[in-house]
């Protein structure tokens, strides 16, 4: 099979059509690759050449007749860096080797979803074939470009090993996920913990619902002009509280609401009518991902509330079998999260470098294996529910 190679600046250069009908072929597909929300970042400026992230995503096309329509077979999401901030696999370590030594370790290249810790398919294709070609352009563009290293952000398992026979070195690392087996209440839930977790969440509910706080769960073709503009606020006052800058602006929120209204949801939490704290969830029929949460009022508590227990009862009442509950955090486990392990695939072109990443790698890959056999040993649910 003969295909054609292109690099594009633009998803527009695609079409919507085209790359979510390449996008309903994968198996391992979210909302956060659709045309949609990739769209809203690049053009909301969240991830454009501005904010230090450039869009060169390598897309394969069918060689046809002139005449004919080309089809898209196979793409891979993919910027060049300028720096690593927003992408939660950190490698400011290595960075700072690069320049300890004399030598540019940006721009880079980079396959990943912008903010976004969710692991999801990374080599878009119609089949194996396309798949093996698409790695093979990657790899050939890799070696003849003028960047430090290539890295694959969150692939699935299947993909990081693909990538593995490909040259790359592989990462691990952890996060935390609740699965839904069928519950028919949250209480239901609560029931399949251990006695003292199941004591503390209820104390931690009792502790909001005492202050009078009450929640509206507002799906996205229902939120107005002021829902987005109070979440956004409270969005912005955690990186502020955090001493950091948002990644993320109005008009990026606005533009997922428009145009991915069946995948949002915004928890607003309210007193006598005023909202005082908010999270954003990101859902589809099968799994349900936790994003952002703020507040504008300390309230005990409350964080849980939105962002974990208020979420879990969407995820029941839905029939939603998984939440993803986002980067890090042990302390996800006490509510029923487990730990699961994640991937990323590294490329560097400088042997040396690589040598020294790849002895990392082998030192850390053992760490991450006794820590998720200690949190294993953590579980918080009753014996006879694991």
């Amino acid at each position: 099979m003969n295909y054609r190679t292109q690099i594009i600046s633009s998803l527009s250069t695609i079409g919507q059509p085209a790359w979510d009908g390449l996008l309903a072929l994968q198996a391992n597909a979210n909302p956060f690759l659709s045309y949609a929300f990739l769209d809203a970042l690049h053009e909301t400026g969240c991830a454009s050449i501005k904010s230090g992230w450039q869009p060169q995503f390598i897309t394969l096309w069918e060689e046809r007749d002139p005449h004919e329509e080309q089809v898209l077979v196979a793409a891979i999401p993919l910027y060049a860096k300028t720096h690593s901030y927003g992408e939660y696999v950190f490698d400011w370590a290595w960075a700072d080797a690069y320049q300890r030594h004399g030598l540019e370790y940006y721009p880079k290249l980079l396959s990943s979803i912008p903010f976004t810790p969710v692991t999801g398919a990374r080599l878009l294709a119609r089949d194996e074939v396309s798949r093996a070609a698409l790695l093979k352009a990657l790899c050939a563009i890799q070696v003849n470009s003028k960047m430090s290293s290539t890295h694959v952000l969150y692939p699935p398992a299947e993909q990081a090993m693909q990538l593995k026979e490909a040259g790359f070195m592989l990462r691990s690392g952890v996060q935390f996920h609740w699965i839904n087996p069928g519950y028919a209440s949250f209480d239901e839930f609560l029931e399949t913990l251990e006695r003292k977790k199941r004591k503390n969440i209820r104390a931690e509910r009792r502790k909001v619902a005492e202050q009078g706080i009450l929640f509206r769960q507002v799906r996205g073709a229902d939120a107005t002009e002021a829902d987005w503009r109070f979440f956004n606020r409270c969005y912005a006052q955690t990186y502020a509280a955090h001493h950091s800058t948002p990644y993320l602006n109005l008009a990026f929120f606005h533009r997922i609401g428009a145009e991915m209204p069946q995948h949002i949801l915004l928890i607003i939490a309210e007193r006598n009518g005023v909202p005082i704290a908010s999270s954003l969830v990101i859902h589809d029929g099968a799994t349900l991902y936790g994003r952002y949460w703020g507040a504008i009022e300390d309230v005990p508590c409350l964080h849980f509330e939105t962002a974990y227990y208020q979420p879990l009862e969407f995820c029941i009442a839905n029939r939603i079998g998984c939440f993803e509950g986002g980067a890090q955090g042990e302390h996800k486990m006490a509510r029923g999260f487990l730990p699961q392990k994640t991937w990323s695939a590294h490329w560097l072109a400088h042997p040396d470098f690589s040598d020294a990443v790849e002895r990392f790698l082998e030192r850390e890959t053992g760490g991450i294996e006794s820590y998720m056999d200690e949190l294993n040993e953590r579980n918080p649910f009753r014996a006879n529910n694991t």
